[in-house]
């Protein structure tokens, strides 16, 4: 358990975390329409909008990809392009959906979604083992997340040390051997969640007022760090003794993160896309 601002976990180095799972993705809002014409029923007019709809978000965020990155090394650039060509669609929310008539197609159905456009994991992987994109902020945003040491005992206290390509918001959540989520950042000790590119941030560093203490419960658990280039989704916190217990579900934590605000990044349009990454680590805590 987690109290009095200190907190409790461990996991690997990066010298470990090969094998690392991490997702990037480009988050927007598309919309689209299909009409029934004469030989369509309503089901499949609601099918063919949503499937029109993901296809242009799909060659937005492929679009959006293209002139965002200007990675020098051509070949890398090729294969990050390459990895969004092969993107799936996922819906994260249905903002706006409805019938409406038209004089010439009579019966048309629209819908307008929130959705995560996620590259081919096989290609893009290969990009991302190279390491190279953390240090270009013409990438695609890339971020990297690492403790000081490979393994804590009771007591110890703990340092994360997490970098990016370029400016993103951070939201690190801790999911311990008793099945309890929690938000290690931002916290009632440490509310901004904006960081630099180019930089290693020590979390806690020496502004900050809390400390990082493994305690029990004890076990293989899990870091997850989630970033975006826009401010991220709101989570239904509580406050306890100087920690955030998260008390949405589990399976709602990265759904409800990918709410970005995607109007939020500095410099574009409202509604522009917002890119996202996801890296999660297991974690090991032990007896002295």
């Amino acid at each position: 358990m987690v109290s009095a601002g200190l907190f409790l976990w461990n996991f690997q180095a990066w010298a470990q975390m090969e094998g690392f799972d991490v997702q990037n993705s480009v988050i927007l809002e598309a919309e689209g329409h299909a009409c029934m014409g004469e030989d369509k029923s309503r089901k499949e007019t609601r099918e063919l909008a949503m499937a029109e709809t993901k296809r242009k978000a799909a060659e937005m965020a492929l679009t959006y990809i293209k002139s965002e990155t200007e990675v020098k090394n051509a070949i890398v650039s090729s294969d990050i392009i390459n990895a969004y060509a092969q993107a799936k669609v996922r819906v994260i929310e249905e903002m706006e959906k409805g019938w409406f008539k038209t004089e010439y197609a009579g019966e048309c159905y629209k819908v307008k979604i929130k959705a995560e456009v996620a590259p081919d994991p096989d290609s893009l992987r290969k990009v991302i083992k190279g390491k190279a994109l953390l240090d270009d902020p013409n990438a695609p945003l890339t971020v990297k997340l690492w403790t000081d040491k490979k393994q804590y005992q009771i007591g110890e206290k703990i340092k994360i040390y997490l970098k990016g390509n370029k400016p993103f918001y951070a939201r690190i959540v801790y999911h311990d051997a008793a099945g309890r989520l929690i938000q290690l950042m931002p916290n009632p000790y440490r509310s901004e969640n904006y960081f630099n590119g180019g930089v290693i941030y020590e979390i806690p560093s020496g502004r900050d007022r809390f400390e990082l203490e493994v305690s029990p419960p004890l076990g293989l658990e899990s870091i997850t760090l989630y970033a975006s280039t826009a401010q991220l989704g709101e989570l239904d916190l509580i406050p306890s003794k100087g920690i955030y217990m998260v008390r949405t579900g589990a399976m709602k934590v990265g759904v409800k993160t990918r709410g970005v605000k995607i109007a939020a990044k500095k410099g574009n349009r409202p509604g522009s896309p917002a890119e996202f990454g996801e890296v999660k680590i297991e974690v090991n805590t032990v007896e002295d």
